[in-house]
């Protein structure tokens, strides 16, 4: 469909009457665990997009209803986390039917969402990140024996931090994969690094500030990233500021690497002793909460919440007419 400009509504910010005014379709909700986080994000991108003058539908949507997808849009931007949403299932359908929308392909979607994918292609890139293996039902046991504790015990394919648990003993250790493997199929065991807990939002090509979490919390889990109000998210970091350099460029090759694209998130553990960086995953679909990391990077480097959506929209119409 041609981009239409049309006139700005009466309440749009000034300035709305210079940009493309579209027809915008934000899918959320969805199937998985990260349901209700997803609602959240999509209904403050949709708040968003309607204050600078776009016609925004909100929309639900599961691998067994497509019908959102029948309404014609200009774009589609994609507020689903986790499964369906985030695993390149949606946006291998919206590729096939030719919609344009934001964020990365399928394909790319499908190995970010796995994390053994992922830290496989970061090891092939010569990029950091933790010692892991990936145990089954059947592996179980002989996993276990190969690792000495403590160690993270996390879902390959699930985010927000459900289902995961930080092992400081060997009956929970097992009770941890045995868990995980019963509800997802495979369990990720991962070295645990401890020290402080960074990420670097990306937008396009650019890596946005640094941001430091503290929670009072055994780790960042899902409590603290969405419920708490006392996890604390800072700027003032301190490190050397070489090594955050370093992790922001090296984040940037990360997302480019993994062919992430228009914004995504990277995670990291700094080892307190060494100092030495580690990624932990990707997100190519990072919250928009009040609680969300990458638009308080964005604010950070003066790119306020509406203007973030907006240049999301901008990247993913860039491309599309490429």
């Amino acid at each position: 469909m041609d981009d239409v400009t049309r006139p700005a509504r009466l309440d749009a910010p000034p300035g709305a009457a210079d940009i493309a005014l579209l027809d915008i379709t934000v899918l959320a909700g969805g199937p998985s665990d990260e349901r209700e986080v997803s609602i959240a994000s999509g209904s403050a991108i949709a708040a968003a997009l309607s204050r600078i003058g776009h016609r925004v539908t909100v929309s639900d949507i599961s691998p067994d209803n497509l019908t959102s997808l029948d309404r014609p849009a200009d774009i589609v931007f994609i507020a689903l986390h986790g499964a369906f949403g985030e695993d390149g299932q949606l946006q291998e359908t919206l590729e096939r039917r030719g919609i344009t929308f934001t964020g990365t392909g399928a394909a790319a979607s499908a190995i970010v969402m796995n994390k053994a994918k992922t830290k496989q292609r970061l090891i092939e890139c010569g990029l950091p990140t933790p010692r892991f293996d990936v145990a089954t039902h059947s592996r179980i046991v002989a996993a276990a024996r190969r690792w000495r504790l403590p160690v993270i015990v996390k879902p390959v394919d699930s985010g927000s931090s459900v289902d995961t648990v930080i092992a400081r003993d060997r009956h929970r250790f097992l009770h941890a994969v045995t868990a995980v493997v019963r509800k997802h199929s495979q369990a990720m065991i991962e070295e645990l690094i401890e020290g402080p807990e960074l990420t670097v939002g990306i937008l396009g090509n650019r890596a946005l500030p640094v941001i430091e979490i503290r929670t009072k919390r055994e780790f960042y889990d899902y409590q603290a990233k969405y419920i708490d109000d006392d996890t604390e998210y800072l700027f003032d970091i301190d490190l050397p500021r070489e090594l955050l350099r370093r992790i922001q460029t090296m984040s940037v090759q990360a997302a480019t690497a993994l062919e992430c694209r228009d914004f995504c998130r990277v995670d990291w553990m700094v080892d307190a002793i060494t100092h030495e960086p580690f990624i932990l995953e990707l997100n190519t679909i990072p919250g928009f909460t009040s609680h969300s990391l990458l638009p308080k990077a964005a604010a950070k480097a003066g790119i306020p919440f509406d203007e973030l959506c907006q240049q999301i929209i901008n990247l993913a119409r860039q491309r599309a007419r490429r």
